[in-house]
């Protein structure tokens, strides 16, 4: 599908990884709406690229429907937003359970639900969810997190089957570690030597190749986390195994120390 001249929403448009989508959509030609919930932020932005800024919660249950409303048609809905998930299950309060849950995995669904039968009646579209690594391999102390990123990778795949008919192509990106904004570099979490990252400019110009070449998924990692990914995948037990040779569950303790604030 052709970014030119299409309506793009993206969500989350107001951390680093969603700025950096939107500069390189608009790039492209696109059209973007951004959303998130710091309108000071996204205005200043949506100004520079000849977009739209569009307050919203994604939270708020009742904030998404009312989002897609404001959207106006679509043609490419990018979910960026997403809530940190680091943590042991037991320090998390019932509430923060639920917000993790609205925001990683209700709203995408919903705007996915919302969209489909606009772009099935056209006979074009695009959905583009960013995911995680952790949508394919489980780690120590991310249960909450790899909850939402798995239930969110397994609906994409099979979303992508049934819009598959109608022209409308699905497409998921699974940043590893990046550099410079995000969860991780938010939370100033050092890794060990030889872990490489990647930038948000990165993951942007993945989400441009999957909405041009409509391609399933996309890691944005080097190869030995794209590697591990694959192991969690097929040998959970050992992976994880060795991921605590490897020391994952410090890194993990210390992004649920860095991200607490913002669950």
């Amino acid at each position: 599908m052709e970014l030119s001249g299409a309506h793009v929403l993206v969500t989350g448009a107001t951390g680093g990884i969603g700025q950096a989508i939107a500069i390189a959509i608009a790039a492209r030609g696109g059209n973007v709406v951004l959303t998130g919930r710091r309108t000071d932020v996204l205005e200043p932005l949506a100004k520079k690229l000849g977009g739209r800024a569009i307050g919203a919660d994604l939270a708020d249950r009742a904030s998404v429907a009312e989002l897609l409303d404001t959207a106006g048609d679509l043609d490419v809905i990018v979910a960026n937003a997403a809530l940190p998930g680091s943590g042991l299950l037991t320090d998390y309060s019932i509430e923060e359970i639920d917000r993790a849950l609205d925001v990683n995995l209700r709203a995408p669904i919903v705007l996915a639900r919302l969209a489909a039968g606009q772009m099935t009646a056209r006979g074009r579209g695009h959905l583009v969810f960013i995911n995680s690594l952790s949508g394919k391999a489980a780690s120590g102390g991310a249960a909450m997190y790899n909850a939402t990123k798995f239930g969110l990778r397994g609906f994409a795949l099979a979303l992508r089957d049934d819009l598959r008919p109608h022209g409308v192509g699905v497409s998921t990106v699974f940043p590893g570690f990046i550099r410079d904004a995000g969860m991780f570099a938010d939370a100033g979490v050092t890794l060990p030597r030889g872990v490489g990252t990647r930038t948000p400019a990165d993951v942007a110009r993945a989400v441009v190749r999957a909405v041009e070449k409509n391609v399933a998924e996309i890691d944005v990692a080097p190869l030995p986390l794209r590697l591990g990914a694959l192991l969690g995948g097929v040998a959970p037990a050992f992976a994880a195994a060795v991921q605590r040779r490897a020391g994952s569950d410090k890194i993990t303790e210390r992004m649920a120390e860095g991200q607490r604030d913002k669950r």
